[in-house]
């Protein structure tokens, strides 16, 4: 059963597109705004892919709770969790999904690398990111912000997995070092196999005791729900611009200049090649002449009969 979708994320899409078209964001900025519009839309493709295998598989159930885009404060820290699925043995799986187009290579450290045109480059650690949301719903828990089911007034344990989900089409380079974890990193179309794996391997006679029923089992994936605590960006701030943009300055018409009346005779200049004394067109180097000479001829161009009389 589907207790919560994935917010709408268009609204802040649209957002960030109307601050690109501000005159007041420079070339640099356009440029981070897209770089960011471009990581929101491949972390959608990526939720949009593990949405797809867990409900295929588990959202016709009423065995199967499924929550999406859940975001969870506690004790000062947050919790983002791109998928919550919860069964009747009070058994969670939080998963973390990523859209590594051309895959995800982990290091023997536990470094983790992303590639573009084949080239790596370096990002944050899935395991890292999904084990700090599993540590947040643990203390959730722990501290009674969220209430599991009772028996006799005991609460029921609760058990949390964690799953890191990358497209189907990516490839994974594991190291051949032993790394925490690192077999809880698997594609969107074995998710299935996973869980059926990890039931299948609980021999536990007590488990049954675990089991809920249906309407509890509800009731508490949507106590969950009801923890959810959207965020608004503030995408102006993040990319330093203000809040409002600045009222655009309407280009006021130019009046039409009457036409200027032609110079007279005596307004026209003279050309640069032109006597200063008779008014005579003269030769280029005849003037290049005067020019050097300026000690003599004032800097004025004069014809050579002219010259002899300066």
């Amino acid at each position: 059963m589907i207790i919560k979708t994935a917010d709408d994320k268009t609204r802040d899409i649209q957002i960030l597109q109307a601050l690109m078209a501000r005159p007041d964001a420079s070339e640099q900025t356009r440029k981070n705004i897209e770089r960011e519009i471009r990581n929101i839309q491949a972390g959608l493709k990526g939720e949009r892919e593990a949405v797809y295998e867990i409900e295929f598989h588990y959202g016709p159930s009423e065995k199967w709770m499924i929550l999406h885009d859940l975001r969870i404060e506690c004790q000062g820290r947050v919790a983002q969790i791109d998928h919550l699925i919860i069964n009747r043995f009070l058994d969670m799986w939080a998963c973390e999904s990523k859209h590594f187009a051309e895959g995800i290579a982990i290091n023997e450290h536990g470094e983790c690398s992303a590639f573009f045109g084949s080239r790596p480059y370096g990002v944050p650690s899935p395991l890292e990111q999904n084990r700090k949301h599993v540590a947040v719903l643990e203390s959730a828990i722990k501290s009674g912000m969220i209430k599991p089911p009772s028996r006799l007034g005991i609460p029921l344990p609760v058990s949390i997995s964690s799953l890191v989900l990358v497209s189907k089409g990516a490839r994974i380079t594991r190291p051949k070092a032993k790394i925490e974890d690192i077999d809880s990193i698997i594609k969107n179309d074995q998710f299935k196999a996973r869980i059926d794996k990890e039931l299948g391997s609980s021999n536990n006679p007590l488990i049954l005791a675990k089991l809920v029923g249906l309407d509890t089992l509800e009731a508490f994936a949507r106590e969950i729900a009801a923890l959810h605590k959207p965020i608004a960006f503030d995408w102006a701030g993040k990319f330093g611009l203000s809040k409002e943009a600045p009222p655009v300055v309407a280009k006021q018409a130019a009046r039409p200049e009457a036409p200027a009346a032609a110079p007279s005779d005596e307004e026209k200049p003279r050309s640069k090649l032109a006597c200063a004394s008779c008014g005579i067109q003269v030769a280029y180097n005849v003037a290049k002449f005067c020019w050097f000479n300026k000690a003599k001829f004032g800097g004025n161009v004069y014809c050579m009969d002219c010259q002899k009389k300066v």
